[in-house]
């Protein structure tokens, strides 16, 4: 098998360094031989030529004489938008509100004159967007997708002789909307230069199959595309060795190939291991392959490539099984952001996210929406992570203005080959998915443009099966409809937010094709905040500071589920493949259910932007492992009023479980043990949910008959002190969890993570009082300050709704809590970090230095931007839709007001609700004190809003707020007629009144007099 390769074929591989950066005219060369690629990761220069747009005059930016010394000094990888401030105006939630734009990068370097004669190559692993690569002045070329990694070749370019600097620049651009989510700009991922002589292994050139594994032996198959660029044809020998995961040589072979001038010719050598260990989720081993070419007794190029001895199954009865061993996909979609640092990929950033889900229980990663980077991909290989590595997001047709529909027809078939090349040797990779929610896929065009990409893939390898993901078979495709004739070409499909009915009746329809959930739950949460947790799906509060989401599993919109429901979905369905969660991590954009400045970050994930926990993780956690352990939610035993009652909910892998409040037991709870019918058994309570309109009983039912939650339930009676459930198994205690009411915030402590390989190391902040308890509703802003070899890189305190810029030195607590990033600027010396804020003691924690470190990477730029106080002339506790927050109130037009009125669309399984809150309160802010009596408010009345029952009034002291006295009210009597509160006047910069009723209410005006 051969072909001729093109003008720009280019070459892979990793090794040591080969050239040196040259940042002044004058740079040393770099020693020859010293390998056979290297990271061009410093000395770049960078210019936002134009932050709101994607033209500007380009001017000499590609020639090599330019002056680029008034440019930012810049690491790669790069992200320009996260560097930036987010703004409102120009930009889209679906950014995050950070800006695109166009930004030129340019790098200087000097080559050896040992160079001369080889084979030289520049490798990019991913640009946003769009990249035009020149060398000394002359345009490379251009590489559109943002996510694929591409090359050129430039042999015959360069300057060889060790004082000539040779200037890569790339032109890089972002249009707004690109994206459905936020994506960063710029040279995102790592770049390279790869030296090699005239007879190589190609790029992406080494091809590790398994093909045989039986008892006691596995079989290597090592194909390797061998380049000739040299001037004649000639003979290679390719000898390929196989080392175990202790490094031990188990297996050698060899092939001999004829070589013609000009051509690729591929090798194939199969070699035998004896007794190979398998790479599974629990052990995840690693074996690889060193290829070396020889040509008349001389090695000319050596790769090294890991692999993994493992069989993976997809049977459409049976479901998932690894290594012959039944399993579930429990897994997790992740978009490629890393919260403070952008698009930015770290590798110890990449790990500390996994580990976070391998904590909840995780096995599987879907790389929505797009081809992962190779460090990405590396990470899940290492940890045992099975990977659906996916293309894109849509195809000819679009989702947004600028997004890859522009570029599908000329790129997709490379793109998509891009893809399957550089992840084909991981034993992690298990699913192709060629696209998500494509719209295509109920167009006539589809089924052609699928059969492309299907067979673009299995013509590179046809080992691993091709799916998609999919929100459009939600009930049964018409026969010959574009939706069915795609399947019929597919492997299996991942379906996108299905009730339990719709994925029984595609399983039935298509028994040969296996199915999961690419897209499970979908439920939004805010850390630390509960709303309603006797209803299955709660409206939102729209007032400005206020915007979060209930973490009783329990805010969904119209498309989603609780994770609850979709848990017990795939439980039940052996058939079921498993399920990827929506999501693993909030990610940048897309803010659903809100769509309003400065909301940055999506609510859909288990853990936040931060990487800190929510409840929705210790409910997955409860299913997906197996490890005795407990959970309490709400997570705050502090902000609630004596005698309130609460509602306690437990997770658990243990079937028993006590609640304890202040050493009095509030009685013993206990899950059923439940048994699926193909006999796989779990831990459920017996009673009606009422969360599936559907099925004839209304709540989900499993194929045994059984209803139920995976929660056990307490209402509790507030009082402070502390509250502990006490899981046992067999009367033995096995695991507990506590929550103790806090006191005042004393103090910061710092609690740093394990760092990974790479520059970034994670610390959390905590607001403690004088016991160390984190104080839920302490929120100072918190300084943090580095001494020693490194910087801070980024802040971030999981707060969706914050104006602030993530890479500075500050931000407020949120719900006690806060991480910094702390990027290591290189060197062994300790890392010092503290963090501080008014009247608080400050923490300080030590973290090793690190010869990772970035000296001009994430952070390195920042500029302290505080978030500026927004001074609102009117507040509220609840505001139930985007038109009626509490400065409607304020323009005295009877048209507009506000209002705690809402109404929450039905969803697939569950029905429309809206039903009053028992209370809210709202208020009149002032910047300074102002002195009155009287307030009026014009209450609203008509078939669906009401008088308020009863009414208080207070105003802020210096202790809180405080009762006014001698409170006397005059109800109106009309349907916007004013209701009168005159009292003994006060002088206060806030005055509140609290409304209990049992409908909702509207406040057309509210002025104090």
């Amino acid at each position: 098998m051969s072909h001729t390769p093109s003008r720009r074929q280019v070459l892979g591989g990793f090794g040591a360094a080969v050239v040196t950066s040259a940042l002044a005219p004058a740079a040393k060369a770099a020693e020859p031989g010293l390998g056979r690629a290297t990271d061009l990761t410093d000395g770049w220069r960078f210019v936002l030529a134009n932050p709101d747009g994607v033209t500007a005059p380009d001017g000499p930016f590609a020639d090599p004489a330019f002056d680029d010394s008034g440019w930012q000094l810049v690491d790669v990888p790069h992200d320009w938008s996260i560097e930036l401030p987010p703004v409102e105006s120009g930009t889209y939630s679906s950014s995050g509100f950070f800006r695109g734009g166009l930004g030129w990068y340019r790098k200087a370097f000097t080559l050896p004159p040992s160079l001369a004669g080889k084979r030289v190559s520049v490798e990019f692993d991913g640009v946003y967007s769009d990249a035009h690569v020149h060398l000394n002045g002359e345009l490379l070329g251009n590489h559109p997708y943002a996510y694929t990694g591409f090359a050129f070749d430039l042999t015959g370019r360069l300057h060889t002789d060790g004082r000539t600097p040779n200037v890569l620049a790339v032109r890089a651009v972002n249009p707004l909307p690109s994206s459905r989510w936020y994506s960063g700009s710029g040279i995102y991922r790592k770049v390279r230069l790869v030296v090699t002589e005239p007879v190589h292994v190609a790029r992406h050139g080494t091809f590790v199959t398994t093909p045989d594994i039986a008892a006691g032996r596995g079989t290597v198959r090592v194909a390797t595309d061998v380049v000739n660029d040299s001037g004649g044809a000639l003979a290679a020998e390719v000898r390929t060795a196989v080392t175990d995961p202790a490094g031990r040589v188990v297996a050698k072979g060899s092939a001999t190939v004829p070589l013609p001038a000009g051509r690729t010719v591929t090798a194939v050598t199969t070699q035998t291991v004896a007794g190979p260990k398998l790479w599974s989720v629990e052990e995840p081993r690693l074996y690889r392959v060193r290829t070396d070419v020889v040509v008349a007794g001389r090695v000319l190029d050596t790769t090294t490539t890991a692999f993994g001895f493992r069989h993976a199954e997809f049977h459409p009865d049976h479901g998932f099984s690894l290594n012959g061993v039944p399993m579930k996909l429990r897994g997790v979609n992740l978009h490629a952001s890393q919260g403070a640092l952008g698009a930015v990929i770290d590798a110890a950033a990449l790990e500390r996210q996994l580990r976070l889900m391998l904590a909840m229980g995780v096995n599987a990663l879907r790389t929505a929406h797009n081809p992962p980077a190779p460090e990405l991909v590396a990470a899940c290989d290492r940890l045992g992570i099975l990977m659906m590595v996916e293309a894109f997001d849509c195809w000819r047709t679009g989702k947004v203005e600028f997004d890859y529909h522009r570029d599908f027809d000329a790129w997709s078939a490379r793109d998509i080959a891009e893809m399957v090349h550089a992840a084909k040797n991981s034993p992690s990779v298990v699913l192709w998915s060629i696209g998500n929610e494509v719209p295509d896929a109920s167009m006539a065009g589809g089924p052609a443009i699928a059969a492309d990409l299907i067979e673009t893939v299995r013509g590179i390898d046809p080992t691993r099966p091709v799916i998609m993901g999919s929100d459009r078979y939600r009930s049964v495709p018409a026969p010959g409809s574009p939706q069915d004739l795609i399947l019929r070409q597919l492997d299996g499909l991942g379906v996108n937010y299905n009730t339990a009915q719709s994925i029984d009746g595609l399983h039935a329809a298509y028994p040969d094709k296996f199915f999961f959930e690419s897209e499970s739950s979908s439920e939004t949460s805010t850390r630390g905040a509960y709303q309603d947790p006797d209803l299955l799906n709660t409206g939102e509060n729209h007032t400005p500071g206020k915007r979060a989401t209930s973490s009783y599993d329990n805010n969904l919109a119209s498309w989603t589920f609780s994770g609850e429901y979709s848990l017990k979905k795939d439980r039940d369905r052996k058939f079921c493949q498993g399920q990827f969660l929506w999501a693993g991590q909030d990610y940048l954009g897309e803010p659903t259910p809100y769509d309003v400045f400065p909301v940055k970050t999506s609510f859909f994930g288990a853990v936040d932007s931060a990487g800190l926990p929510k409840d929705a993780f210790h409910l997955f956690r409860s299913q997906w492992t197996t490890a005795p352990m407990v959970h309490l939610t709400p997570m705050d035993w502090t902000t609630h009023r004596p005698g309130e009652p609460v509602a306690v909910w437990v997770y658990s892998t243990v079937d028993t479980v006590e609640l304890v409040l202040n050493g009095r037991s509030l009685g013993v709870k206990k899950f059923d043990r439940k048994t699926t019918v193909d006999g796989r058994s779990y831990l459920e309570t017996t009673e009606p949910v009422g969360d599936d309109k559907n099925d004839p009983s209304g709540s989900y039912t499993s194929p045994n008959g059984g209803v139920g939650k995976l929660h056990l339930t307490w209402t509790v009676p507030f009082e402070p002190g502390t509250l502990t459930a006490i899981a046992r198994s067999g009367g033995r205690e096995v695991a507990r969890d506590r929550l103790v009411t806090a006191g005042p915030p004393r103090a910061v402590t710092l609690t740093a993570e394990p760092r990974g390989d790479g520059a970034m190391a994670f610390v959390r902040a905590s607001v403690v009082d004088s016991r160390g308890v984190v104080v839920p509703g302490a929120e100072p802003v918190l300084r943090f300050a580095v001494r020693g070899p490194g910087r801070v890189a980024g802040v971030d305190n999981g707060r969706q709704e914050l104006a602030q810029s993530y890479q500075q030195p500050t931000i407020p607590a949120f719900h006690g809590q806060a991480v910094a990033v702390i990027a290591a600027t290189g060197g062994r010396g300790a890392i010092t970090v503290t963090a501080s804020a008014p009247g608080l003691a400050p923490g300080t924690t030590t973290l090793p230095g690190t010869n990772f470190g970035q000296r001009n990477g994430p952070g390195a730029r920042a500029v302290e931007q505080p978030e500026v106080p927004v001074v609102l002339a009117a507040d509220a506790s609840y505001s139930g839709a985007p038109d009626t927050v509490p400065a409607a109130m304020l323009d005295g037009d009877p048209a507009t007001g506000w209002s705690n009125h809402y109404v929450k669309q039905a969803t697939a399984a569950l029905k429309a609700v809206s039903r009053p809150r028992p209370e809210d309160w709202v208020s009149l802010v002032w910047p300074r004190p102002q002195r009155f009596g009287t307030l009026t408010a014009n209450f609203v009345v008509d078939a669906t809003l009401v008088l308020p029952e009863t009414a208080e009034v207070a105003y802020r002291t210096a202790r809180g707020f405080e009762p006014v006295r001698g409170l006397k009210i005059a109800w109106g009597t009309g349907p916007n007629d004013p209701t009168t509160f005159s009292f003994e006047p006060v002088t206060t910069t806030e005055v509140r009144i609290t409304l209990k009723t049992r409908g909702f209410l509207r406040i057309s005006a509210l002025v104090a007099r």
